[in-house]
């Protein structure tokens, strides 16, 4: 009994050392020609997502509602709950945002907008 299991451990030994560790692998296609220049691309950057989200009134009773992205330059406005949104850009730190005849200074409880064919207006949220 005892040779039996030393031949069984010693035949099993033999056959894993005979196994190659090295992995395998499979490549049945061409090479990819953009493979190289995919590799050296650069990293994607990721949409902003929305940090917050306000609904403000402004002074001659109108609606606005502005998604204020993650990023701290991009806001997106619309003058209707369920309308389309438009993306106002922030040109450098400090400066309004601004877009397609929209102006958006501020981003807390009050803003001061300036919607096309309105003049300049204070909202509060």
């Amino acid at each position: 009994m005892k040779k039996t299991f030393a031949l069984v451990a010693l035949s099993s030994m033999l056959a894993l050392a005979a196994c190659n560790n090295e992995p395998e692998v499979i490549d049945r296609g061409p090479p990819d020609p953009l493979g190289d220049q995919l590799n050296n691309a650069a990293p994607v950057e990721l949409p902003p997502s929305v940090k917050v989200s306000k609904s403000y009134r402004c002074a001659d009773g109108s609606l606005l509602f502005a998604d204020f992205m993650s990023d701290d330059k991009t806001v997106m406005v619309k003058t209707e709950k369920e309308g389309a949104a438009t993306k106002l850009m922030m040109a450098e730190p400090g400066k309004p945002f601004t877009a397609e005849g929209y102006s958006l200074t501020g981003n807390g409880d009050a803003v001061t907008a300036e919607v096309p064919g309105k003049a300049s207006q204070s909202c509060k949220a």
